[in-house]
């Protein structure tokens, strides 16, 4: 049996972690600032190759709303059928709009991750997985930002 380190344990930086949650809540209302009103947006993306990304409305409650993240499929996206091997993956995120915060609760279906997981578990999840969605989401924010377009006007920074 493998014995860990215990001064070489996985460790949840907060800080860290509040921050991205913090930064994409902020980058989701700047890309989406009408999710009280609508119920979903499409943003188009030429940079590499069309490809439309989908923010979903699921929910709207006082004080969160909940959004899912998907790539819009249909016989219209060619690069879905060339790169079907490489798809982004569905996210769902809460955003907290007394905290200002944003996480990732769920992505392709899976849920309930936990902050920290040891490092030999049995779903073979990283010891910091639910940092790296939260991570992975800010790097999908900003490519939307960057390179992203909406039908009536750019997303600009």
């Amino acid at each position: 049996m493998i014995e860990e380190n215990p001064r070489l344990k996985y460790k949840v930086d907060l800080s860290s972690y509040l921050a991205d949650g913090e930064a994409n809540y902020f980058r989701l209302k700047k890309i989406f600032p009408q999710m009280h009103d609508a119920k979903e947006k499409k943003i188009l993306i030429f940079n590499t190759g069309k490809h439309i990304l989908l923010l979903k409305v699921l929910e709207i409650t006082r004080y969160t709303t909940l959004i899912m993240l998907s790539e819009e499929t249909g016989e219209y996206m060619p690069c879905k059928i060339l790169n079907s091997w490489l798809t982004l993956p569905q996210l769902t995120m809460r955003l907290y709009h007394d905290a200002r915060m944003a996480e990732v609760i769920s992505c392709d279906g899976a849920r309930y991750i936990r902050p920290r997981y040891e490092k030999l578990n049995k779903n073979m999840y990283q010891p910091d997985e639910k940092s790296q969605w939260n991570r992975f989401l800010s790097e999908c924010l900003e490519y939307c930002l960057e390179y992203g377009y909406d039908n009536s006007w750019i997303i600009k920074r």
